[in-house]
């Protein structure tokens, strides 16, 4: 069994290292990617959601799936050139301490996962996907088993601390935190614990994750839990948190037919990847994601709002209008805004379809009800950037 996790449920769901403490605080728990998680906590989504927004909340993401890649002794190639043929992203141009958002493609364009790359020095750690993390595996070690060696990382969990008071919270157990930056990665000590901390997250607020060996993850989350401003917060606020702010889910509203161009992820295929850069393709699907570079999509990954408060959720068929046969989009993912008190949702549509303000009608329980076209995100990130600091 893996180190990893707890014993498996009834059901044959793994559990977190953090199950227990779950567990006693409350939380109701639901399937997820093969697990046991916590969708919500006694407080419920709506409280959780709005503290995550003016205070701290703690998220248990330990599900997620941890990798090292390694430069074999004996290869004459780094991990990161390795890597990039497997992403359009700029690896080679990732400066140790940083991370990238990078997406996995397939020959035909399609996204088979989106992940987090930071370069640790010698070695490049990864963060993918829960419901990917086999099939991550796997497409690695398929692909890259000559040059590098791949190891997943099932000693460790990772927590997120999410929240404008986030670097107030776990400053008081490791001051270092106040010097890094939005997307730097730092081994840190915290407790006592070296942890890999990197100022990212999933709800467009700023915060921190943070990878903790197991033995350690559940005396360091309750330690941040007994911070007077800090909630515990499940698995549905996590969604409405990520929905505001314009973040794709896996599965959702991107897949293997999905190109990254068409979801509007273009800023992930940095300048030197593109035609004209130093290292322009050489990643699976590379001559499909250049050409609608270059030259546009016939469709588009889009911010939908109701005209009427009526909730759209994702797997709704968008039309032209009130009497139209032929859909031009599907919602992708759907559901009530805590942030801006409002139905928001996300979806694919016919280019042409996609200015913003544009109204599109949502098939919902058999009636037609009106959507805006929406700019993203539906709220306004709040990430620490600036200069780079030193170490």
């Amino acid at each position: 069994m893996s180190a990893a996790i707890q014993p498996a449920s009834d059901a044959g769901l793994k559990r977190t290292p953090l199950h227990r403490l779950h567990a006693e605080l409350g939380a109701r728990f639901v399937p997820f990617a093969g697990y046991e998680m916590p969708i919500q906590f006694p407080n419920g989504i709506l409280k959780e959601h709005l503290h995550t927004r003016t205070a701290a909340g703690l998220f248990d993401v330990s599900h997620m799936g941890q990798l090292a890649v390694r430069p074999r002794p004996e290869s004459r190639e780094s991990a990161a050139r390795a890597l990039e043929t497997l992403v359009p992203a700029d690896l080679l141009g990732l400066g140790e301490g940083r991370q990238r958002y990078a997406l996995f493609t397939n020959p035909p364009g399609g996204v088979l996962d989106d992940l987090m790359i930071a370069n640790q020095g010698d070695h490049l750690f990864l963060v993918v996907n829960a419901s990917r993390k086999d099939a991550d595996e796997a497409h690695l070690r398929h692909e890259l088993a000559q040059d590098c060696t791949i190891e997943r990382l099932d000693g460790r969990a990772l927590l997120a601390l999410q929240g404008p008071l986030a670097e107030a919270v776990l400053g008081e157990l490791c001051p270092a935190v106040a010097s890094i930056r939005f997307m730097d990665v730092r081994t840190l000590s915290i407790l006592g614990v070296d942890c890999a901390v990197s100022r990212s997250g999933y709800t467009g607020e700023d915060g921190f994750e943070i990878s903790v060996p197991v033995a350690a993850a559940e005396p360091l989350a309750r330690k941040i839990l007994a911070h007077p401003k800090v909630e515990p917060v499940g698995l549905g606020a996590r969604d409405s948190l990520r929905l505001e702010a314009g973040l794709c889910l896996y599965g959702s509203d991107l897949d293997e037919s999905t190109t990254p161009v068409e979801a509007r992820l273009e800023w992930a295929i940095q300048a030197s990847r593109r035609r004209g850069g130093a290292r322009a393709g050489g990643f699976p699907g590379a001559e499909v994601i250049l050409r609608q570079l270059a030259e546009g999509t016939t469709r588009r990954r889009v911010g939908l709002r109701s005209k009427d408060r009526t909730p759209v959720r994702g797997g709704s068929r968008l039309y032209r209008d009130e009497t139209a046969q032929a859909p031009v989009g599907q919602v992708t993912s759907g559901g009530f805004g805590p942030t801006v008190d409002a139905p928001v949702a996300m979806g694919y549509v016919a280019a042409a379809e996609g200015k913003p303000g544009h109204t599109l009608f949502a098939e919902v329980r058999g009636r037609r009800v009106a959507v805006a076209v929406s700019e993203l995100p539906f709220v306004e990130p709040h990430y620490k950037r600036g200069p780079p600091v030193e170490k």
